[in-house]
């Protein structure tokens, strides 16, 4: 057989080539035109509640990172309280723009009215800058000179005028259920800010059970393991964003912090110093206003019934 001549083997190449770019174009525009807004409520149950306990209905939110004009992720939250939560916990990264606090609380509007606690994230402090998204894939992210100021304050306040209680690096306590909840919150340890706090003192005066809940924006282990040897029964955090771009039967590339990208999102168990908590990782609900792609990790808010140990 006659070897194929110098153009007919180009020809091949830049067929190649073309089909290579077209599928990888087809895929950018899936991650950035579909997949992002393809918002789902992942549920999941954990028996962590004393013995002869009522189920709890705990909504997790996190990295919304919401911009305005956003109006599909807007009515997505809005609906969300449909669910009818107990508790909302919200682990950080509300914000991905100066002007962004009216469209979040709008979002909100609905969930506020239910008890809930808070802690902050970077992107609640800073606003994101413009860089080469490959740079996500070489490590954990690291905060620009001289980032641009996010109304947090404003946000925070809100927040707390609704009745929701703030866990920067402070402990608190919520009655719920006939259950009594000591939370132990920290800011943001992607930041370096986290300052442990403990859990609130062992006893109750009104004598019901304690179930102590760990809450955190970035799941770095340092973090974990304070929550693990202080007792925490549950640990909540996101950061990761599931990865963010994942592969598919293969999941996340990186975590953005230094926690196993197995890890990365989804309920599992985290083990220190002999102790196994049951912790969920959300893959949050947003992206960076400059990197607004998923692909293999759609985005989610978390529903969590927390039941009785057997």
């Amino acid at each position: 057989m006659a070897a194929p001549s110098l153009s007919s083997a180009l020809r091949s190449a830049a067929w190649v080539a073309g089909g290579t770019a077209g599928a990888g174009a087809a895929a950018l525009a899936y991650a950035s035109l579909i997949e992002r807004n393809l918002f789902g409520v992942r549920e999941e149950t954990v028996a962590i509640l004393p013995p002869g306990s009522a189920p709890l209905r705990v909504l997790h939110l996190s990295d919304i990172h919401i911009v305005p004009n956003q109006n599909i992720k807007v009515r997505w939250l809005q609906s969300l309280a449909e669910l009818e939560p107990d508790l909302v916990v919200n682990t950080g990264d509300n914000l991905s723009h100066l002007e962004a606090v009216p469209p979040l609380l709008e979002a909100l509007k609905p969930l506020l009215r239910f008890p809930g606690v808070y802690v902050p994230g970077s992107n609640d402090y800073y606003g994101p800058r413009a860089k080469n998204p490959l740079t996500y894939f070489t490590g954990p992210s690291k905060i620009t000179k001289d980032p641009p100021a996010l109304p947090f304050g404003e946000l925070f306040g809100a927040f707390e005028d609704a009745g929701w209680r703030g866990l920067t690096n402070r402990r608190d306590s919520m009655e719920l259920g006939g259950v009594r909840l000591d939370f132990s919150g920290v800011d943001d340890p992607h930041l370096d800010r986290d300052v442990y706090p403990g859990f609130p003192e062992t006893g109750s005066s009104t004598g019901l059970p304690v179930v102590r809940v760990g809450v955190a924006h970035a799941p770095y282990q340092r973090v974990l393991n304070y929550f693990t040897d202080g007792g925490a029964e549950l640990i909540l955090a996101g950061h990761t964003h599931g990865g963010q771009v994942c592969i598919p039967f293969y999941g996340a590339l990186v975590s953005n912090c230094d926690l196993p990208t197995r890890l990365a999102k989804g309920l599992a168990v985290w083990e220190h110093n002999g102790r196994k908590v049951p912790m969920n990782v959300s893959a949050g609900i947003g992206t960076s206003r400059f990197a607004p792609v998923r692909f293999a990790c759609r985005p989610e808010a978390v529903l969590l019934t927390l039941t009785a140990r057997s």
